[in-house]
């Protein structure tokens, strides 16, 4: 942060006391809770202070036995630069805040439910280069609310939107406090203010507490909404639980059947649910549910909590880490660092960042009236390679890490902090790798979803230093082309399933530095992947504009629900088939919360807005699929996890793999054997995709010496024989394999 520094007066940091003429406080009467009366009462018994103090005039609350009005000293010190946000010294609690290019700064606060007062603060003294700062000394500890009131330069077209009539939430706010319950459309407009509680002892861990510290290659990752996994009803819990972080512990059984290791977390970081909703538009019907919309990136969505209030946040926060880490659950947050919720210049939703200092906070085009840049396709983009934001991104993260015991990120649009301050593409982006190599940071699985909505597709390209994994776009794309039919499709699908070599065998990348998956938040979940060709997101309110129009999709015969029995047994093999596949490759799977049981969102690809059934986890569809199709996906779960040959740490060598193909240039052939061998064990797996409409009669190559091939899943088959835990004896030379379908053989003694 040294290049905030700037003034030549900038290190005289010792406190203070400030004359009344340097600091202006506004507020005719102002009413406080009891909490504060014995401050006030000590603060009468100070004597011989030798600088005149603030004189703040007071009612006491209804609470109080007191209905008088009394005058008490509020003593302030200049404060200190360091650490941003807000911080308790010997002095009080200190208040710090950047902007290079403000005029003025007023601190705004406000004491639970009494009338608010402001500090108007001295450039001259409470100013240390870019950064504002005050000590407050006899300030409660806790109950406070806080924000700011910024002016500057009126100069549009150089990229300045100051307007001091807004309360402005603090960047570096730990809490933020907003409405208190999800989705209150009685309180649409509420205000987003900073909190702190400096009372509260430290979060009990618990002796035997430890972190899982899971390799990456041995990852399962559950990709999954922490409101949406417990909200429905079908939930069972207390209402007062769904939906919440708590209700997410009481779901992990769950988990642990299925089989994964790690959940990684849709956005947590504070965001407006509401925020369609601030006037009225085409999708002012719709309920932000993903959170992919951050107003503030260091403190926890409050409104997840069962309890009201960011205190309760943070507190179930640490639960439900805690929980996971005591299941053997790793937990990893999908991060918004690209943009922010303050949207466009069209439709500004001021609440932080815009109204400190947009020209810092974002990028712009100034070629363009210093219009937003957009490669974020959400209005803004966040200027991650300015060295204050960078320390800024930095600082949230390794507070996630140390706070709340973090095990990794995904990094949403991650090609955006590869972007230089106009917005061009950098080679070796410094945000990228001071993330990479950042020590707090260093034990944390960190993810890059590498593209942007300015076409920066860095699919194996992404700067790396060899600890960044990424979500392998083209594993999806591959994968889905060839289980559904698509002709010339056989190598891709073995390159893909082998770790995607020609991707990522370069420098000391490993095989699980790709992030294999088939379905993610964003696009059809797997049900509809085999139940739709197009996109049907009528409900979102954009005439069906919104969402991506390519899905590689099939609908095996019809679009939508069916009660055809022939077409929904497809469907039913071509997940298995998928999910098989998945499961197999090298590399690090991925699924997503809901496809064990075959969820469907009535084939809407951009569901963001929907707080319903279209989002929300169906516990009763699970009890109905439990013995079918979740069994099969918990059974191939547990099946990788036992042969270590699927998650090798390196690339697979000529030794390691058979390919039974001897045509592979053959364009109109979709079907692909090959034999995984176990050097080690003699384990070998035999394996065959059968991607045509009709039966396919092979020859199974020998098993190892002494052993012999154990059928354990055929998809063809209904459960509980599609899959067969100890294996079915398989004497045959040959198999008969049904179309859309697929085998795996194990050879055992």
């Amino acid at each position: 942060m040294e290049s905030l520094l700037r003034s030549s007066n900038a290190f005289a940091f010792h406190p203070v006391l400030l004359h009344p003429s340097r600091i202006g406080v506004r507020s005719s009467k102002i009413t406080f809770a009891s909490g504060w009366q014995p401050i006030f009462k000590k603060a009468r018994q100070i004597e011989n202070i030798k600088y005149p103090s603030l004189k703040i005039h007071a009612k006491q609350s209804s609470e109080s036995l007191l209905e008088k009005e009394m005058e008490s000293s509020f003593e302030n010190s200049v404060g200190s630069p360091f650490p941003l946000g807000v911080s308790e010294s010997e002095e009080g609690i200190n208040f710090a805040i950047f902007s290079k290019h403000a005029f003025s700064v007023t601190l705004f606060l406000k004491y639970e439910n009494s009338e608010s007062f402001e500090i108007s603060l001295d450039p001259q003294r409470n100013r240390t280069g870019d950064i504002w700062h005050i000590c407050l000394e006899r300030l409660p500890r806790a109950g406070v609310l806080y924000g700011y009131k910024i002016n500057g330069p009126k100069e549009w077209e150089k990229g300045h939107r100051y307007d001091n009539n807004i309360i402005l939430l603090d960047p570096y706010a730990k809490l933020v406090s907003g409405r208190n319950f999800f989705a209150d459309t009685q309180n649409k407009k509420c205000d987003f203010l900073g909190t702190f509680d400096f009372e509260k002892s430290a979060f009990d861990w618990g002796d035997e507490y430890k972190l899982p510290n899971i390799p990456e290659n041995e990852l399962v990752i559950y990709e999954m909404n922490v409101r949406a996994f417990t909200a429905d009803k079908s939930s069972g819990l207390d209402p007062n639980l769904s939906g919440s972080y708590l209700g997410v512990i009481e779901k992990i059984p769950h988990l642990l059947e299925l089989g994964i290791n790690a959940v990684e977390l849709l956005p947590i970081f504070e965001f407006d649910e509401l925020e369609f909703q601030r006037f009225p538009n085409q999708r002012d019907h719709m309920i932000n549910t993903w959170g992919y919309s951050t107003i503030n990136f260091f403190a926890p969505m409050s409104r997840y909590a069962s309890s009201a209030g960011p205190l309760a946040a943070s507190d179930e926060v640490k639960q439900m880490v805690k929980a996971f880490h005591n299941a053997g659950i790793e937990v990893i947050l999908d991060v918004v660092y690209n943009h922010t919720n303050e949207s466009d210049d069209k439709t500004p939703y001021t609440t932080s960042f815009r109204g400190i200092d947009n020209k810092v906070y974002y990028m712009l085009d100034f070629e363009n009236n210093a219009k937003l840049l957009n490669f974020s396709g959400c209005g803004n983009t966040f200027n991650c390679n300015h060295p204050v934001v960078m320390d800024l991104i930095l600082d949230s993260l390794r507070h996630w890490v140390t706070e709340y015991h973090i095990d990794g990120f995904r990094f949403d649009l991650a090609s955006v902090l590869c972007r230089d301050t106009n917005g061009s593409p950098l080679k070796s982006p410094p945000i990228i790798k001071a993330i990479a190599k950042d020590e707090i940071l260093s034990r944390c699985k960190i993810i890059a979803e590498p593209w942007d909505c300015g076409g920066l597709y860095l699919v194996s390209n992404f700067p790396n230093w060899d600890r960044w994994a990424e979500w392998n776009g083209k594993y999806r794309d591959d994968i889905r082309r060839f289980i559904k039919g698509d002709i010339g499709m056989k190598g891709s699908f073995a390159t893909r399933i082998s770790g995607s070599a020609d991707l990522y065998q370069i420098n000391k990348r490993k095989p699980y530095h790709s992030v294999n998956f088939i379905i993610a938040h964003d696009g059809f979940t797997l049900y509809d992947l085999v139940s739709y060709n197009s996109k049907h997101n009528d409900a979102n309110g954009e005439g069906g504009r919104d969402g991506c129009n390519d899905n590689i999709s099939w609908n095996c015969g019809f679009e939508g629900e069916t009660d055809d029995i022939n077409i929904k047994n497809l469907r039913s093999r071509q997940m298995k088939n998928f999910h098989m596949a998945l499961m197999i490759s090298q590399g690090t799977p991925m699924i997503l919360m809901g496809d064990e049981y075959g969820h469907t969102r009535y084939g809407n690809n951009n569901s963001y807005g929907h707080d319903t059934h279209i989002n929300h986890f169906q516990w009763s569809e699970l009890k109905a699929k439990r013995e079918g199709h979740f069994r099969f996906f918990a059974e191939m779960i547990k099946f990788r996890h036992k042969h270590s040959i699927l998650k090798r740490e390196r690339f697979l060598s000529k030794s390691d793999v058979t390919w039974h193909e001897d045509n592979w240039g053959n364009h109109d052939s979709k079907f692909l054997a090959f034999t995984l061998h176990d050097e080690k064990f003699g384990g070998d797996i035999y394996l065959a995709f059968n991607a045509h409409d009709y039966f396919v009669n092979i020859s199974i190559p020998p098993p190892p010496h002494q052993k012999s091939w154990y059928r354990v899943v055929d998809t063809n088959l209904e459960s509980p024989n599609d899959f067969v835990t100890e294996g079915v004896l398989f004497k045959s030379g040959r198999y008969n394999i049904a179309p859309y379908s697929s085998i795996l053989l194990e050879a055992k003694p």
